[in-house]
């Protein structure tokens, strides 16, 4: 198992307005690297890309916490297992958001996905603060 964490990005938006973005998976898009990634497919619960060099992901909404934390898990056909988890928690200046996955790999996968990730987690927190600042 390994645990890969995004940055905390502050955001001037109301957590409310951020999770209503997040919320809707067709959104995702808006935040990922549009030069790494095609074959997009996206609904509101459910979506799948595929990562230049890589492989295709599926994501779909395991649960919900309005408005502060929504569950993403890995579904075919994404050859790993993995849940995504973005917290967005109320601060006195807005809002700050961040995300924490755990991937079910062995070491050596581990050793191979562990910074592409979080090089991936980083530019969608990065996306988050340019859309809601």
């Amino acid at each position: 198992m390994a645990v890969i964490e995004s940055k905390k990005v502050e955001l001037t938006s109301s957590p409310q307005e951020v999770f209503d973005f997040v919320q809707d998976l067709t959104n995702l898009k808006e935040l990922l690297p549009q030069d790494k990634i095609s074959d997009w497919s996206g609904e509101v619960d459910r979506c799948s890309f595929k990562v230049a060099g890589a492989y295709t992901i599926g994501l779909k909404k395991a649960s919900v916490e309005a408005p502060n934390r929504i569950v993403l898990e890995s579904e075919a056909p994404s050859p790993v297992k993995f849940d995504l988890d973005i917290a967005i928690a109320e601060t006195e200046t807005g809002t700050k958001a961040g995300m924490v996955s755990n991937l079910d790999v062995n070491p050596f996968m581990k050793m191979m996905v562990e910074k592409p990730l979080r090089n991936l987690f980083d530019y969608i927190a990065d996306r988050l603060q340019e859309k809601f600042n």
